[in-house]
């Protein structure tokens, strides 16, 4: 028996050296998963300065595969453990600039930890523990609510999102606070009112990345994280008038483009998940703001597949 264990060991050793358990997966950057929600058309308070505070818990035991089976043996038993914390800070404008939009400004500074651990690891990816994550920031335009006789109708918003390589990054490393590489995410999010009460939101974003020149590919010049789209989207029911809506949130991601190793395209490595769970946003009063998100994840492919839960505070000075 022991001399069958040592037999596995190493062929799950020669397996992964040899490109079987595939280091090209995993590629693309940090995004927007379930971090926004309820309401996501508009401030909640008008024009003026905000500061929001993240914290999102995103748990994982199973690295999935091109066909979002199992990617590591089942003696590896992986645990992986992220703590996100975002730091945003927010201007919005009350002045028309374009077609009636108002302009604004969103910066966003990360903080990630990082911990994955196995019980049985010939070789397997390892994380990079904390450090500062890839800074973002994002000129949008935000256009007045659509108003009716009862209230407003619909409201939404077109955001520029820039992501910086400023997070903390080792080669050796598969998986980093930052990504080694600049990203441009922009998206667009509305939120419509299908009666005062009844909000339904989304936001969609478009990925794109640029090359990685000092990739975690072993003897790779450049590699290239694949074009992507995901979106938010929730919807809510305010069950105490002005104070608590609750709902259902979920967000979804695709690659719709190959991952690339020196200009080449590398088949089967393509991401997907689909995230989906209870939440709510508790108006602590006019300038302050509580979301809970919980969102469980399937339908996985060249990720880890797991569950997520975000706070986020919002307040407007």
């Amino acid at each position: 028996m022991k001399l069958l264990r040592t037999f596995v060991g190493l062929s799950i050793f020669l397996l992964a050296a040899m490109g079987a358990v595939p280091a090209q997966a995993y590629d693309l950057p940090a995004v927007n998963l379930g971090f926004t929600s309820f309401m996501d058309g508009g401030p909640p308070a008008g024009p003026g300065l905000y500061f929001s505070q993240y914290i999102q818990y995103w748990s994982s035991d199973k690295f999935t595969d091109q066909d979002g089976g199992r990617l590591l043996p089942d003696a590896a038993n992986e645990d992986l453990a992220a703590w996100i914390s975002l730091s945003q800070f927010l201007y919005q404008s009350d002045k028309p600039l374009l077609a009636g939009g108002k302009m604004g400004l969103d910066v966003i500074v990360p903080v990630v930890s990082l911990d994955l651990s196995y019980d049985f690891n010939p070789g397997f990816p390892e994380d990079n523990g904390s450090g500062l994550g890839d800074i973002l920031i994002g000129p949008y335009l935000q256009w007045d609510p659509i108003m009716g006789p009862n209230g407003p109708i619909f409201m939404h918003r077109v955001e520029l999102q820039l992501i910086l390589p400023t997070g903390k990054y080792d080669e050796d490393k598969e998986l980093n606070p930052g990504s080694n590489f600049f990203s441009f995410n922009p998206y667009w999010s509305g939120t419509l009112f299908i009666t005062p009460r009844w909000t339904v939101s989304t936001r969609i974003h478009y990925l794109w990345n640029a090359e990685n020149d000092d990739p975690t590919v072993p003897g790779a010049d450049d590699t290239q994280a694949g074009q992507a789209v995901h979106l938010n989207f929730a919807t809510a029911y305010e069950i105490i008038p002005q104070t608590l809506r609750i709902g259902i949130n979920a967000y979804y991601l695709k690659q719709i483009s190959d991952f690339q190793v020196d200009g080449n395209d590398v088949d089967d490595s393509r991401e997907q998940v689909l995230g989906i769970g209870p939440g709510l946003l508790w108006h602590i009063n006019k300038d302050a703001h509580l979301f809970f998100n919980t969102y469980f994840e399937t339908e996985a492919e060249n990720r880890p597949e797991g569950t997520r839960l975000n706070l986020r505070l919002v307040y407007h000075f």
